[in-house]
């Protein structure tokens, strides 16, 4: 299990030495389109569309509601989640509020630049990643009483 989460750890520090070695563009504007994505765009007119789930699935906190699975971390049945707000956070970045409750991962200018940058590298491997451990992106179903 400790393992799993050094993986993650080193995966995060990994992305940030890489995404170091390229300067970020200064970012131009954020837009919230609340519950659905994040629109990023960069002085140099790149912009990212990102989306509720994609960011939950990468958020740069450490405690993002994770799976251990053997040794690798694992967030899923997260298609439908929905951002609740952004809240700035100096000038470096903001922090997403989920509708999981999930808040502490703050989102560096940078990061957003990175995730932009391997969105669909990124996007492709979490869904290997599900399908290797036979779950899914959508929320389980919660049993109920007929269920039972």
């Amino acid at each position: 299990m400790a393992t799993g989460f050094r993986l993650v750890m080193a995966m995060q520090r990994t992305i940030q030495r890489i995404h170091t070695l390229v300067d970020t563009p200064r970012l131009k504007s954020f837009s919230l389109n609340a519950p659905k994505s994040v629109d990023v765009e960069y002085a140099n007119g790149i912009k990212f569309s990102l989306s509720a789930e994609f960011l939950r699935v990468y958020s740069p906190a450490a405690d993002g509601k994770i799976r251990s699975i053997g040794s690798e971390k694992v967030i899923s049945g997260r298609r439908h989640v929905g951002i609740m707000s952004a809240e700035p956070v100096g000038n470096y970045g903001v922090r997403i509020v989920f509708d999981d409750l999930h808040k502490t991962g703050i989102y560096s200018w940078d990061y957003f630049f990175n995730l932009g940058s391997n969105k669909f590298t990124l996007m492709r491997n979490y869904i290997k990643t599900l399908k290797k451990h036979g779950l899914s992106r959508d929320p389980s179903k919660r049993k109920t009483s007929k269920d039972l």
